[in-house]
Protein backbone atom coordinates (compact mmCIF):
# COMPACT_ATOMS: atom_id res chain seq x y z
CA UNK A 1 0.00 0.00 0.00
CA UNK A 2 3.04 2.30 0.67
CA UNK A 3 6.48 1.94 -1.45
CA UNK A 4 9.30 3.73 -0.24
CA UNK A 5 9.96 6.72 -3.07
CA UNK A 6 12.74 9.11 -3.27
CA UNK A 7 10.61 12.26 -2.81
CA UNK A 8 11.36 14.38 0.02
CA UNK A 9 7.85 14.82 1.44
CA UNK A 10 7.58 17.03 4.46
CA UNK A 11 5.85 15.64 7.79
CA UNK A 12 3.16 16.35 10.29
CA UNK A 13 2.77 14.10 13.07
CA UNK A 14 -1.00 13.96 15.21
CA UNK A 15 -2.25 11.78 17.54
CA UNK A 16 -5.36 10.89 16.03
CA UNK A 17 -5.82 11.36 11.85
CA UNK A 18 -9.46 10.77 10.06
CA UNK A 19 -9.45 10.71 6.58
CA UNK A 20 -12.56 11.86 5.03
CA UNK A 21 -14.39 15.36 6.42
CA UNK A 22 -18.25 13.45 6.62
CA UNK A 23 -20.85 12.86 9.25
CA UNK A 24 -18.54 9.71 10.74
CA UNK A 25 -15.19 11.78 10.62
CA UNK A 26 -16.11 14.79 11.81
CA UNK A 27 -18.61 12.94 14.62
CA UNK A 28 -14.81 11.02 15.64
CA UNK A 29 -13.11 14.24 15.92
CA UNK A 30 -15.36 16.56 17.95
CA UNK A 31 -16.13 13.68 20.09
CA UNK A 32 -11.92 12.68 20.93
CA UNK A 33 -12.30 16.42 21.70
CA UNK A 34 -14.99 16.61 24.10
CA UNK A 35 -13.25 13.35 25.75
CA UNK A 36 -9.67 15.16 26.07
CA UNK A 37 -11.11 18.62 27.60
CA UNK A 38 -13.27 16.26 30.10
CA UNK A 39 -10.30 14.77 31.10
CA UNK A 40 -7.65 17.50 31.36
CA UNK A 41 -5.94 15.87 28.15
CA UNK A 42 -4.10 17.52 25.64
CA UNK A 43 -4.42 15.90 21.59
CA UNK A 44 -3.82 16.64 18.24
CA UNK A 45 -6.50 15.81 15.98
CA UNK A 46 -6.50 16.18 12.37
CA UNK A 47 -9.47 15.38 9.15
CA UNK A 48 -8.44 15.60 5.94
CA UNK A 49 -10.90 16.26 3.00
CA UNK A 50 -10.26 16.20 -0.42
CA UNK A 51 -13.22 18.48 -1.61
CA UNK A 52 -12.53 21.75 -1.71
CA UNK A 53 -14.28 22.25 1.33
CA UNK A 54 -16.23 20.45 3.82
CA UNK A 55 -20.05 19.83 2.11
CA UNK A 56 -18.50 19.95 -1.45
CA UNK A 57 -19.00 15.63 -1.45
CA UNK A 58 -21.59 15.37 0.44
CA UNK A 59 -24.57 13.56 -0.94
CA UNK A 60 -27.44 11.43 0.73
CA UNK A 61 -30.85 11.72 0.67
CA UNK A 62 -31.53 13.06 3.10
CA UNK A 63 -34.36 12.30 6.28
CA UNK A 64 -32.05 12.87 8.68
CA UNK A 65 -32.77 10.58 12.59
CA UNK A 66 -31.25 12.48 15.04
CA UNK A 67 -30.51 9.90 17.64
CA UNK A 68 -26.45 10.06 17.03
CA UNK A 69 -26.91 14.17 17.24
CA UNK A 70 -27.63 13.91 20.51
CA UNK A 71 -25.49 12.03 21.86
CA UNK A 72 -22.64 14.16 20.75
CA UNK A 73 -24.34 17.73 21.09
CA UNK A 74 -27.42 17.21 23.14
CA UNK A 75 -27.99 21.44 23.02
CA UNK A 76 -27.44 21.18 18.81
CA UNK A 77 -30.67 23.52 18.90
CA UNK A 78 -29.15 26.13 20.97
CA UNK A 79 -25.79 25.90 18.76
CA UNK A 80 -27.87 26.65 15.28
CA UNK A 81 -27.21 22.81 13.76
CA UNK A 82 -29.27 22.96 10.71
CA UNK A 83 -32.45 21.02 11.19
CA UNK A 84 -35.16 23.14 10.48
CA UNK A 85 -37.53 20.76 8.91
CA UNK A 86 -39.39 18.25 10.82
CA UNK A 87 -41.26 15.55 9.06
CA UNK A 88 -44.95 16.36 8.73
CA UNK A 89 -46.18 13.18 6.89
CA UNK A 90 -44.83 9.65 5.34
CA UNK A 91 -46.65 8.86 2.14
CA UNK A 92 -45.60 5.65 0.59
CA UNK A 93 -46.83 4.57 -3.12
CA UNK A 94 -46.81 1.58 -5.24
CA UNK A 95 -45.81 2.73 -8.55
CA UNK A 96 -47.47 -0.14 -10.57
CA UNK A 97 -46.56 1.70 -14.39
CA UNK A 98 -46.19 4.63 -15.78
CA UNK A 99 -49.58 6.54 -15.39
CA UNK A 100 -50.63 4.91 -12.35
CA UNK A 101 -50.38 4.17 -8.51
CA UNK A 102 -51.18 2.84 -5.03
CA UNK A 103 -50.62 5.06 -1.94
CA UNK A 104 -49.95 1.70 0.98
CA UNK A 105 -51.83 2.14 3.71
CA UNK A 106 -49.62 3.46 6.71
CA UNK A 107 -50.90 0.25 8.74
CA UNK A 108 -48.62 -1.81 6.14
CA UNK A 109 -45.56 0.29 5.64
CA UNK A 110 -42.45 -1.63 8.07
CA UNK A 111 -42.24 0.53 10.87
CA UNK A 112 -38.38 1.46 9.85
CA UNK A 113 -39.76 3.35 7.17
CA UNK A 114 -42.11 6.18 9.61
CA UNK A 115 -40.03 9.23 9.99
CA UNK A 116 -42.06 10.25 12.99
CA UNK A 117 -39.25 12.89 14.89
CA UNK A 118 -37.11 13.03 11.78
CA UNK A 119 -35.47 15.89 9.92
CA UNK A 120 -35.35 16.52 6.06
CA UNK A 121 -31.96 18.33 6.01
CA UNK A 122 -28.63 19.01 3.52
CA UNK A 123 -26.07 16.92 4.76
CA UNK A 124 -23.59 19.00 3.32
CA UNK A 125 -24.59 21.95 5.68
CA UNK A 126 -24.61 19.72 8.74
CA UNK A 127 -21.02 18.40 8.15
CA UNK A 128 -20.26 22.48 7.07
CA UNK A 129 -21.71 22.65 10.88
CA UNK A 130 -20.19 19.83 12.62
CA UNK A 131 -16.76 21.09 10.88
CA UNK A 132 -17.18 24.54 12.73
CA UNK A 133 -18.11 22.76 15.80
CA UNK A 134 -14.61 20.54 15.45
CA UNK A 135 -12.54 23.60 14.95
CA UNK A 136 -13.85 25.19 17.88
CA UNK A 137 -12.77 22.67 19.74
CA UNK A 138 -9.32 22.77 18.63
CA UNK A 139 -9.43 19.92 15.17
CA UNK A 140 -7.32 20.94 12.44
CA UNK A 141 -9.21 20.59 9.47
CA UNK A 142 -7.52 20.37 6.24
CA UNK A 143 -10.31 20.34 2.95
CA UNK A 144 -8.88 20.18 -0.81
CA UNK A 145 -6.41 17.65 0.64
CA UNK A 146 -6.79 14.39 -0.83
CA UNK A 147 -5.70 10.98 1.05
CA UNK A 148 -3.94 9.07 -1.96
CA UNK A 149 -1.70 6.76 -0.22
CA UNK A 150 -1.97 4.71 3.22
CA UNK A 151 1.37 4.59 5.06
CA UNK A 152 1.86 1.07 6.31
CA UNK A 153 5.29 0.12 8.81
CA UNK A 154 5.88 -3.26 10.22
CA UNK A 155 1.93 -3.98 9.68
CA UNK A 156 0.64 -1.17 11.33
CA UNK A 157 -1.33 1.67 9.69
CA UNK A 158 1.06 4.76 10.65
CA UNK A 159 -1.08 7.35 8.58
CA UNK A 160 -1.53 9.01 4.74
CA UNK A 161 0.32 10.63 1.96
CA UNK A 162 -1.89 13.14 0.34
CA UNK A 163 -1.88 13.65 -2.98
CA UNK A 164 1.06 15.55 -5.25
CA UNK A 165 -0.13 18.83 -6.32
CA UNK A 166 0.96 19.77 -9.67
CA UNK A 167 1.44 16.66 -12.05
CA UNK A 168 0.53 16.41 -15.65
CA UNK A 169 -1.13 13.71 -17.46
CA UNK A 170 1.99 12.19 -18.75
CA UNK A 171 3.49 12.16 -15.33
CA UNK A 172 5.64 15.27 -15.32
CA UNK A 173 5.76 18.04 -12.81
CA UNK A 174 4.22 21.25 -13.62
CA UNK A 175 5.25 24.65 -13.02
CA UNK A 176 4.25 24.62 -8.76
CA UNK A 177 4.67 21.23 -8.20
CA UNK A 178 4.36 20.00 -4.55
CA UNK A 179 4.98 16.40 -3.39
CA UNK A 180 1.86 15.62 -1.20
CA UNK A 181 2.99 15.88 2.60
CA UNK A 182 2.75 12.76 5.22
CA UNK A 183 0.69 12.71 7.82
CA UNK A 184 1.35 10.38 10.09
CA UNK A 185 -0.73 9.24 13.64
CA UNK A 186 -1.03 6.95 16.37
CA UNK A 187 -4.30 6.08 15.47
CA UNK A 188 -6.14 6.57 11.88
CA UNK A 189 -9.61 6.74 10.98
CA UNK A 190 -10.96 5.88 7.89
CA UNK A 191 -14.23 7.16 7.58
CA UNK A 192 -13.73 8.13 3.36
CA UNK A 193 -17.91 6.97 2.69
CA UNK A 194 -18.88 4.51 0.31
CA UNK A 195 -15.94 2.50 -1.38
CA UNK A 196 -13.47 4.34 -0.33
CA UNK A 197 -10.89 4.07 -2.31
CA UNK A 198 -8.18 3.49 0.73
CA UNK A 199 -10.85 1.83 2.97
CA UNK A 200 -11.44 -0.95 0.29
CA UNK A 201 -7.78 -1.96 0.06
CA UNK A 202 -7.23 -1.99 3.64
CA UNK A 203 -10.62 -4.39 3.62
CA UNK A 204 -8.19 -6.25 0.94
CA UNK A 205 -4.84 -6.37 2.77
CA UNK A 206 -6.08 -6.75 6.37
CA UNK A 207 -8.76 -9.85 5.23
CA UNK A 208 -11.31 -7.45 6.83
CA UNK A 209 -14.04 -9.23 5.28
CA UNK A 210 -13.02 -12.77 5.59
CA UNK A 211 -16.30 -14.94 6.30
CA UNK A 212 -18.68 -12.15 5.35
CA UNK A 213 -20.93 -11.69 2.43
CA UNK A 214 -19.80 -9.49 0.12
CA UNK A 215 -20.61 -5.31 0.19
CA UNK A 216 -23.77 -4.54 -2.14
CA UNK A 217 -24.71 -1.33 -3.20
CA UNK A 218 -27.19 1.10 -5.13
CA UNK A 219 -26.38 4.47 -6.80
CA UNK A 220 -28.41 7.01 -5.87
CA UNK A 221 -28.77 9.57 -8.12
CA UNK A 222 -30.29 13.13 -6.79
CA UNK A 223 -31.65 16.53 -7.56
CA UNK A 224 -32.78 19.66 -5.99
CA UNK A 225 -35.18 21.85 -6.88
CA UNK A 226 -37.65 24.91 -6.89
CA UNK A 227 -40.92 24.27 -7.04
CA UNK A 228 -44.09 26.28 -7.37
CA UNK A 229 -44.43 27.68 -3.68
CA UNK A 230 -48.53 26.56 -4.36
CA UNK A 231 -47.52 22.97 -3.83
CA UNK A 232 -44.83 23.11 -1.30
CA UNK A 233 -45.79 21.53 1.74
CA UNK A 234 -42.22 21.39 4.31
CA UNK A 235 -41.73 18.33 6.14
CA UNK A 236 -43.52 16.03 3.29
CA UNK A 237 -41.45 13.07 2.69
CA UNK A 238 -42.83 10.90 -0.15
CA UNK A 239 -41.21 7.23 -1.10
CA UNK A 240 -42.01 5.08 -4.33
CA UNK A 241 -40.98 1.47 -5.14
CA UNK A 242 -42.29 -0.60 -8.41
CA UNK A 243 -42.29 1.90 -12.01
CA UNK A 244 -39.25 2.17 -13.57
CA UNK A 245 -37.07 -0.39 -12.10
CA UNK A 246 -39.61 -3.48 -12.36
CA UNK A 247 -39.81 -3.50 -16.38
CA UNK A 248 -36.02 -4.33 -16.27
CA UNK A 249 -36.68 -7.25 -13.43
CA UNK A 250 -34.21 -4.19 -11.07
CA UNK A 251 -34.72 -3.57 -7.67
CA UNK A 252 -34.24 0.16 -5.64
CA UNK A 253 -36.98 2.69 -4.95
CA UNK A 254 -36.88 6.47 -5.31
CA UNK A 255 -37.56 9.49 -2.53
CA UNK A 256 -39.04 13.18 -2.91
CA UNK A 257 -38.72 15.44 0.22
CA UNK A 258 -39.58 18.75 0.36
CA UNK A 259 -37.06 21.07 2.51
CA UNK A 260 -37.24 24.61 3.78
CA UNK A 261 -37.26 27.59 1.21
CA UNK A 262 -39.16 26.12 -1.31
CA UNK A 263 -37.16 23.62 -2.01
CA UNK A 264 -37.68 19.39 -3.01
CA UNK A 265 -35.26 16.40 -3.01
CA UNK A 266 -35.98 13.77 -5.97
CA UNK A 267 -34.25 10.84 -6.42
CA UNK A 268 -33.93 7.25 -7.42
CA UNK A 269 -31.74 4.90 -5.61
CA UNK A 270 -31.11 1.50 -8.17
CA UNK A 271 -29.48 -1.37 -6.52
CA UNK A 272 -26.37 -2.41 -8.59
CA UNK A 273 -26.99 -5.89 -8.18
CA UNK A 274 -29.34 -5.43 -11.56
CA UNK A 275 -28.65 -7.70 -14.64
CA UNK A 276 -29.67 -6.06 -17.59
CA UNK A 277 -26.92 -4.56 -18.66
CA UNK A 278 -29.25 -2.22 -21.46
CA UNK A 279 -30.18 -0.65 -18.43
CA UNK A 280 -28.99 3.37 -17.48
CA UNK A 281 -29.56 4.18 -13.85
CA UNK A 282 -29.76 7.72 -14.69
CA UNK A 283 -32.39 7.67 -17.74
CA UNK A 284 -34.59 5.25 -15.28
CA UNK A 285 -34.45 8.09 -12.88
CA UNK A 286 -34.74 10.94 -15.84
CA UNK A 287 -38.19 8.49 -16.71
CA UNK A 288 -39.12 8.18 -12.90
CA UNK A 289 -39.93 12.36 -12.75
CA UNK A 290 -42.79 11.92 -15.66
CA UNK A 291 -44.53 10.16 -13.37
CA UNK A 292 -47.83 11.48 -12.52
CA UNK A 293 -47.54 11.16 -8.71
CA UNK A 294 -43.78 12.80 -9.29
CA UNK A 295 -44.71 14.62 -11.69
CA UNK A 296 -47.52 16.78 -9.66
CA UNK A 297 -44.58 17.85 -7.27
CA UNK A 298 -41.74 19.42 -10.33
CA UNK A 299 -44.25 21.16 -12.72
CA UNK A 300 -43.93 24.76 -12.87
CA UNK A 301 -40.22 24.40 -11.08
CA UNK A 302 -36.56 24.66 -11.37
CA UNK A 303 -33.89 22.25 -11.45
CA UNK A 304 -30.88 23.92 -9.45
CA UNK A 305 -28.59 21.11 -8.54
CA UNK A 306 -27.32 17.48 -9.68
CA UNK A 307 -25.62 14.84 -7.74
CA UNK A 308 -24.92 10.95 -7.46
CA UNK A 309 -23.04 8.86 -5.15
CA UNK A 310 -23.15 5.00 -4.44
CA UNK A 311 -24.32 3.65 -1.03
CA UNK A 312 -23.35 0.24 1.10
CA UNK A 313 -26.47 -1.67 0.87
CA UNK A 314 -24.79 -5.20 2.20
CA UNK A 315 -26.14 -4.00 5.78
CA UNK A 316 -24.73 -6.41 9.11
CA UNK A 317 -24.26 -9.77 7.06
CA UNK A 318 -21.56 -7.66 4.91
CA UNK A 319 -20.15 -5.38 7.30
CA UNK A 320 -15.91 -6.07 7.69
CA UNK A 321 -14.09 -6.16 11.13
CA UNK A 322 -13.56 -2.28 11.47
CA UNK A 323 -10.00 -2.70 13.92
CA UNK A 324 -6.43 -3.26 12.06
CA UNK A 325 -2.82 -2.18 13.54
CA UNK A 326 -3.19 1.60 14.04
CA UNK A 327 -6.84 2.35 12.91
CA UNK A 328 -10.51 1.78 12.43
CA UNK A 329 -12.79 1.49 10.04
CA UNK A 330 -15.57 3.49 10.30
CA UNK A 331 -19.44 4.73 8.91
CA UNK A 332 -20.20 3.97 5.03
CA UNK A 333 -16.63 2.99 4.46
CA UNK A 334 -17.21 -0.03 6.48
CA UNK A 335 -20.87 -0.34 5.01
CA UNK A 336 -22.77 0.82 8.60
CA UNK A 337 -26.22 2.31 6.66
CA UNK A 338 -29.04 0.73 7.37
CA UNK A 339 -30.99 0.20 4.03
CA UNK A 340 -34.30 -0.66 5.74
CA UNK A 341 -34.12 2.59 6.90
CA UNK A 342 -32.84 4.05 4.48
CA UNK A 343 -30.73 5.98 6.14
CA UNK A 344 -27.03 6.23 6.95
CA UNK A 345 -26.10 8.95 8.35
CA UNK A 346 -26.90 8.56 12.22
CA UNK A 347 -25.45 5.22 11.97
CA UNK A 348 -22.11 6.49 10.44
CA UNK A 349 -22.54 9.15 12.90
CA UNK A 350 -22.70 6.71 15.75
CA UNK A 351 -20.06 4.41 14.65
CA UNK A 352 -17.65 7.61 14.33
CA UNK A 353 -18.59 8.19 18.09
CA UNK A 354 -17.54 4.65 19.08
CA UNK A 355 -14.82 4.92 17.46
CA UNK A 356 -13.27 8.12 18.96
CA UNK A 357 -14.60 6.60 22.67
CA UNK A 358 -12.17 3.31 21.73
CA UNK A 359 -9.29 5.32 20.14
CA UNK A 360 -9.19 7.93 23.18
CA UNK A 361 -9.17 5.02 25.53
CA UNK A 362 -6.37 3.33 23.84
CA UNK A 363 -4.23 7.10 24.01
CA UNK A 364 -4.98 7.19 27.74
CA UNK A 365 -3.68 3.61 28.22
CA UNK A 366 -0.54 5.20 26.34
CA UNK A 367 -0.78 2.95 23.11
CA UNK A 368 0.20 3.68 19.61
CA UNK A 369 -0.86 1.81 16.59
CA UNK A 370 -1.70 -1.71 18.23
CA UNK A 371 -4.86 -2.78 17.08
CA UNK A 372 -8.25 -1.78 19.30
CA UNK A 373 -8.88 -4.98 19.96
CA UNK A 374 -11.96 -4.04 22.39
CA UNK A 375 -13.95 -1.24 19.49
CA UNK A 376 -15.71 -4.78 18.51
CA UNK A 377 -17.32 -5.26 22.19
CA UNK A 378 -18.30 -1.65 22.29
CA UNK A 379 -19.76 -1.73 19.11
CA UNK A 380 -21.56 -4.75 19.91
CA UNK A 381 -22.93 -3.00 23.01
CA UNK A 382 -24.08 -0.43 21.05
CA UNK A 383 -27.69 0.32 19.51
CA UNK A 384 -25.72 0.83 16.22
CA UNK A 385 -25.04 -3.20 16.18
CA UNK A 386 -28.77 -4.01 17.42
CA UNK A 387 -30.19 -1.68 14.44
CA UNK A 388 -28.15 -3.26 12.02
CA UNK A 389 -28.87 -6.86 13.22
CA UNK A 390 -32.56 -6.31 13.52
CA UNK A 391 -32.05 -5.58 9.75
CA UNK A 392 -29.74 -8.00 8.52
CA UNK A 393 -32.69 -9.79 6.18
CA UNK A 394 -33.72 -6.77 4.60
CA UNK A 395 -31.11 -6.48 1.99
CA UNK A 396 -31.06 -10.02 0.97
CA UNK A 397 -34.86 -10.60 1.17
CA UNK A 398 -35.34 -7.64 -1.44
CA UNK A 399 -32.39 -9.11 -3.73
CA UNK A 400 -34.03 -12.69 -3.30
CA UNK A 401 -37.59 -12.07 -3.94
CA UNK A 402 -38.29 -8.70 -4.96
CA UNK A 403 -39.42 -5.65 -3.41
CA UNK A 404 -42.65 -6.62 -3.18
CA UNK A 405 -42.14 -9.82 -1.22
CA UNK A 406 -39.32 -8.16 0.39
CA UNK A 407 -41.05 -5.82 1.74
CA UNK A 408 -43.63 -8.24 3.02
CA UNK A 409 -41.07 -10.19 4.61
CA UNK A 410 -39.98 -6.51 6.53
CA UNK A 411 -43.19 -6.14 7.42
CA UNK A 412 -43.41 -9.41 9.06
CA UNK A 413 -40.40 -9.27 10.76
CA UNK A 414 -40.59 -5.05 12.13
CA UNK A 415 -43.93 -4.94 12.46
CA UNK A 416 -45.61 -8.13 13.70
CA UNK A 417 -42.96 -10.51 15.16
CA UNK A 418 -41.55 -6.31 16.47
CA UNK A 419 -37.72 -8.16 15.84
CA UNK A 420 -36.14 -10.25 13.31
CA UNK A 421 -36.41 -13.95 12.26
CA UNK A 422 -34.28 -16.73 13.34
CA UNK A 423 -33.14 -17.48 10.38
CA UNK A 424 -30.85 -14.70 8.14
CA UNK A 425 -30.72 -14.39 4.85
CA UNK A 426 -28.16 -14.24 2.70
CA UNK A 427 -26.89 -12.53 -1.27
CA UNK A 428 -23.60 -14.14 -1.60
CA UNK A 429 -23.09 -12.66 -5.44
CA UNK A 430 -21.34 -9.42 -5.14
CA UNK A 431 -23.26 -6.61 -7.61
CA UNK A 432 -20.59 -6.69 -10.30
CA UNK A 433 -21.21 -10.74 -11.28
CA UNK A 434 -25.03 -10.40 -12.00
CA UNK A 435 -24.69 -8.96 -15.54
CA UNK A 436 -26.31 -11.02 -17.72
CA UNK A 437 -24.90 -10.81 -21.95
CA UNK A 438 -26.35 -7.95 -23.39
CA UNK A 439 -28.10 -10.30 -26.12
CA UNK A 440 -29.45 -12.59 -24.09
CA UNK A 441 -31.60 -9.28 -22.18
CA UNK A 442 -33.98 -6.57 -23.67
CA UNK A 443 -33.08 -3.53 -24.83
CA UNK A 444 -34.26 -0.72 -22.91
CA UNK A 445 -35.26 2.56 -24.73
CA UNK A 446 -35.38 6.03 -22.93
CA UNK A 447 -36.96 9.24 -24.08
CA UNK A 448 -35.36 12.49 -25.32
CA UNK A 449 -34.89 14.61 -22.36
CA UNK A 450 -37.41 17.47 -22.82
CA UNK A 451 -34.99 19.98 -20.97
CA UNK A 452 -38.40 20.99 -18.50
CA UNK A 453 -38.03 17.49 -16.53
CA UNK A 454 -35.75 15.30 -18.24
CA UNK A 455 -32.27 16.76 -18.72
CA UNK A 456 -29.09 14.84 -20.79
CA UNK A 457 -26.11 13.67 -18.54
CA UNK A 458 -23.91 17.03 -19.66
CA UNK A 459 -26.02 19.18 -18.45
CA UNK A 460 -26.87 17.46 -15.41
CA UNK A 461 -22.93 17.76 -14.49
CA UNK A 462 -22.72 20.70 -15.12
CA UNK A 463 -24.96 22.15 -12.18
CA UNK A 464 -22.87 19.60 -10.09
CA UNK A 465 -20.44 22.16 -10.23
CA UNK A 466 -17.64 19.39 -10.92
CA UNK A 467 -14.21 20.08 -11.82
CA UNK A 468 -10.98 18.93 -12.25
CA UNK A 469 -7.77 20.14 -13.48
CA UNK A 470 -7.84 18.66 -16.88
CA UNK A 471 -4.12 18.56 -17.32
CA UNK A 472 -3.58 15.56 -14.54
CA UNK A 473 -3.26 12.06 -14.40
CA UNK A 474 -6.62 10.34 -15.39
CA UNK A 475 -7.61 9.25 -11.88
CA UNK A 476 -9.93 6.08 -13.43
CA UNK A 477 -7.00 3.52 -13.91
CA UNK A 478 -7.77 0.12 -16.25
CA UNK A 479 -6.03 -3.05 -14.91
CA UNK A 480 -6.39 -4.26 -18.75
CA UNK A 481 -6.77 -1.06 -20.81
CA UNK A 482 -8.03 -3.17 -23.78
CA UNK A 483 -10.18 -5.12 -21.93
CA UNK A 484 -13.91 -2.64 -22.47
CA UNK A 485 -13.15 -2.86 -26.14
CA UNK A 486 -12.07 -6.31 -26.48
CA UNK A 487 -14.09 -8.11 -23.67
CA UNK A 488 -17.07 -6.06 -22.34
CA UNK A 489 -18.22 -4.34 -25.68
CA UNK A 490 -19.33 -7.73 -27.42
CA UNK A 491 -20.06 -9.30 -24.38
CA UNK A 492 -21.90 -6.55 -22.25
CA UNK A 493 -22.32 -4.07 -24.70
CA UNK A 494 -19.72 -1.93 -22.46
CA UNK A 495 -22.27 -1.24 -19.79
CA UNK A 496 -19.83 1.70 -18.35
CA UNK A 497 -21.55 3.99 -20.93
CA UNK A 498 -24.59 3.53 -19.18
CA UNK A 499 -24.24 3.02 -15.40
CA UNK A 500 -22.27 6.21 -15.42
CA UNK A 501 -24.16 8.93 -14.08
CA UNK A 502 -21.81 11.53 -15.45
CA UNK A 503 -21.04 10.22 -19.37
CA UNK A 504 -17.37 9.48 -17.97
CA UNK A 505 -17.00 6.44 -20.18
CA UNK A 506 -17.80 6.32 -24.07
CA UNK A 507 -17.24 3.70 -26.57
CA UNK A 508 -15.83 6.06 -29.65
CA UNK A 509 -14.69 5.45 -32.86
CA UNK A 510 -10.61 5.52 -33.59
CA UNK A 511 -9.43 8.82 -35.26
CA UNK A 512 -8.22 6.52 -38.22
CA UNK A 513 -11.43 5.22 -38.59
CA UNK A 514 -9.84 1.15 -37.43
CA UNK A 515 -12.27 0.60 -35.31
CA UNK A 516 -13.57 1.52 -31.55
CA UNK A 517 -11.77 2.44 -28.62
CA UNK A 518 -13.27 3.89 -24.65
CA UNK A 519 -12.33 7.10 -23.99
CA UNK A 520 -12.34 7.93 -20.53
CA UNK A 521 -13.59 11.74 -19.53
CA UNK A 522 -12.27 11.65 -16.06
CA UNK A 523 -12.84 15.82 -15.60
CA UNK A 524 -16.99 14.86 -15.18
CA UNK A 525 -16.64 12.16 -13.01
CA UNK A 526 -18.89 12.82 -9.98
CA UNK A 527 -16.94 10.90 -7.46
CA UNK A 528 -20.06 8.35 -7.22
CA UNK A 529 -18.10 5.25 -7.51
CA UNK A 530 -20.68 3.08 -9.67
CA UNK A 531 -17.55 2.34 -12.11
CA UNK A 532 -14.81 0.63 -9.42
CA UNK A 533 -18.31 -1.31 -8.34
CA UNK A 534 -20.77 -2.64 -11.12
CA UNK A 535 -17.31 -2.86 -13.73
CA UNK A 536 -17.95 -6.65 -14.63
CA UNK A 537 -14.69 -7.57 -14.97
CA UNK A 538 -13.62 -4.87 -11.52
CA UNK A 539 -11.03 -3.63 -14.24
CA UNK A 540 -11.66 0.01 -12.99
CA UNK A 541 -10.40 1.22 -10.21
CA UNK A 542 -10.91 4.64 -9.00
CA UNK A 543 -8.24 6.51 -6.89
CA UNK A 544 -8.07 10.00 -5.95
CA UNK A 545 -7.57 12.84 -8.71
CA UNK A 546 -6.11 16.14 -7.50
CA UNK A 547 -7.51 17.24 -4.23
CA UNK A 548 -10.21 20.11 -4.14
CA UNK A 549 -11.40 18.24 -7.65
CA UNK A 550 -14.98 16.82 -8.12
CA UNK A 551 -18.33 18.11 -7.34
CA UNK A 552 -19.11 21.29 -5.44
CA UNK A 553 -22.91 20.32 -4.45
CA UNK A 554 -24.66 23.57 -2.44
CA UNK A 555 -27.04 22.24 0.04
CA UNK A 556 -27.46 18.57 -1.12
Amino acid sequence: MFEETNVERESMEFDVLIVGGGPAGLSAACRVMQLAQESGEELTVCVVEKGSEIGAHILAGTVFEPTALNELFPDWKEKGAPLNTPVTRDDIFLLKNQDSATKIPNAFVPKNMHNHGNYIISLGNLCRWLAEQAEQLGVEVYPGFAAAETIVEDGQVKGIITGDMGVARDGSEKDGYMPGMELRAKYTLFTEGCRGHLGKRLINDFKLDEGKDPQHYGIGIKELWDIDPAKHEPGLVVHTTGWPLNETGSTGGSFLYHLENGQVYVGLITDLSYSNPHLSPFEEFQRLKLHPEIKKHLEGGKRVSYGARAIAKGGYNALPKMSFPGGLLLGCDAGTLNSSKIKGSHTAMKSGLLGAEAVFEALKEGKSGEEITSFQKRFEDSWLYKELYAERNFGPAMHKFGNVVGGAIAFFEQNILRGSLPITFHDTTPDYATLKPASECKKVTYPKPDNTLTFDRLSSVFISNTNHEEDQPVHLKLTDPELPIRDNLPKYDEPAQRYCPAGVYEVVEKDDGSGKRFQINAQNCVHCKTCDIKDPAQNINWVTPEGGGGPNYPNM
